[in-house]
């Protein structure tokens, strides 16, 4: 049977970090993987994650399974973090996840019971799990006009010229903040339009979002979220606790459904749960746990907050260190972008060509769609990007 298998795309991701570990150069940097990193190259666990798991470590007294959608305190806590009070709680379902990508699996399968001829709309570039997903799952899909390789900036004239063309009954998915791989974020008046596009029509919001706290500050960045979900009858939502919370290996995310009233909410609750039930029975609980320990505790969300605010200044502060390194030894304020950009990433717009010249000619890796990682800078290795990034003529 298993010689009937055919060999799977090698993703380019984990390629890339293959290449980076094989690489004998000192002065190598890793802009690829889409890691925190402080500026040691440490991605580190978080004060209020240590003290959490030490009071929990103290007090759990058992390891035995929680329910099927998760522990209902966890949906509650990430759920109250994402949405605030936009929408009633009896309008709400929710299912704990393994990882956001959990979530967006789950999501793409509930679509699929609900509306198996739905297309899903995608932001071009997007994630490249979202249409790996979406494909294994043998969904169709499109894109929609998002970045504007030359202004580095959102094509929001594109973008709503092509979501016109979403009927009821498909789904557009949205990145909540910190585009992934663009940096490159909806402004809230453009949040507004969105919604009344999707309003006018009838197309379904599924939002992912899974960097809440990297941009702007944790409000701000779930504004846009928090608006879809307040002005439309239905909403999907995966978010994912690994940037903000940094515990990746974890596997901690929550799929949020927004049902049109509350009469619905049971039905949706019930396929939600059936559906963890079929893929992996009982979702893992430890980063949950921990997760909703820190959020109900207000001396550890005060911590956590404080943290996170630093780890989101700190990457505010590479951005202008580049974009000014880059202003400096360009002669020209073409990179000016890179400290528009919010969150982990930002697409340079370069060429495959110039992407590949990085690696081979200075050691610096990054994935080919010329997609960094902010996070993986320090202050030392900004100008070094810098020269880089001047001498291959990006």
């Amino acid at each position: 049977m298993l010689t009937n298998l055919n060999a799977q795309p090698v993703d380019k991701i984990m390629a890339l970090m293959a290449q980076y570990r094989e690489d004998p150069r000192e002065g190598k940097i890793d802009l690829g993987v889409g890691v925190y990193k402080n500026a040691q190259g440490v991605t580190p666990v978080m004060r209020a994650v240590k003290a959490a798991e030490k009071v929990l470590w103290e007090i759990e007294g058992t390891k035995s399974y929680t329910g099927l959608a998760g522990d209902p305190a966890f949906g509650q806590a990430l759920s109250g973090l994402v949405l605030g009070d936009s929408v009633a709680s009896d309008r709400l379902a929710c299912a704990a996840q393994p990882g956001g990508t959990g979530a967006i699996h789950q999501a793409v399968e509930l679509i699929k019971m609900a509306s198996p001829d739905a297309t899903i709309w995608l932001s071009n570039p997007t994630w490249p799990n979202h249409p790996s997903i979406i494909k294994h799952l043998g969904m169709k899909m499109a894109d929609y006009r998002y970045f504007d390789n030359d202004s580095r900036a959102v094509d929001f004239d594109g973008m709503m010229a092509d979501l016109a063309g979403a009927k009821a009954g498909d789904v557009v998915l949205l990145h909540g903040c910190c585009h992934n791989p663009t940096g490159a974020n909806l402004t809230l008046p453009q949040w507004k339009e969105v919604a009344a596009l999707l309003e006018k029509t009838g197309a379904t919001p599924m939002i992912d979002i899974a960097y809440q706290g990297f941009g702007d500050g944790l409000e701000e960045d779930a504004a846009g979220t928090r608006l879809i979900a307040s002005s439309l009858p239905e909403v999907l939502i995966a978010a994912s606790c690994s940037k903000n919370f940094g515990i990746y290996r974890e596997r901690t995310g929550l799929l949020m459904a927004i049902s049109d009233n509350a009469g619905q909410t049971g039905t949706t609750q019930q396929n939600l749960t059936h559906l963890n039930r079929q893929n992996f029975s009982f979702p893992p609980d430890h980063g949950a746990r921990l997760v909703t320990m820190i959020l109900e505790d207000e001396g550890l969300r005060a911590d956590w907050m404080d943290e996170l605010e630093s780890v989101r200044k700190g990457m505010l502060g590479l951005r202008e260190q580049l974009a000014g390194e880059l202003q400096k030894q360009a002669g020209s304020d073409r990179f000016g972008f890179v400290a528009e950009h919010r969150g982990m990433f930002s697409r340079l717009g370069a060429t495959p060509e110039q992407v590949e010249r990085l690696r081979v000619e200075h050691g610096i890796y990054m994935v080919g769609d010329s997609r960094l990682n902010i996070a993986g800078l320090n202050a030392e290795t900004v100008p070094v990007l810098a020269e880089a990034i001047v001498a291959v003529g990006i």
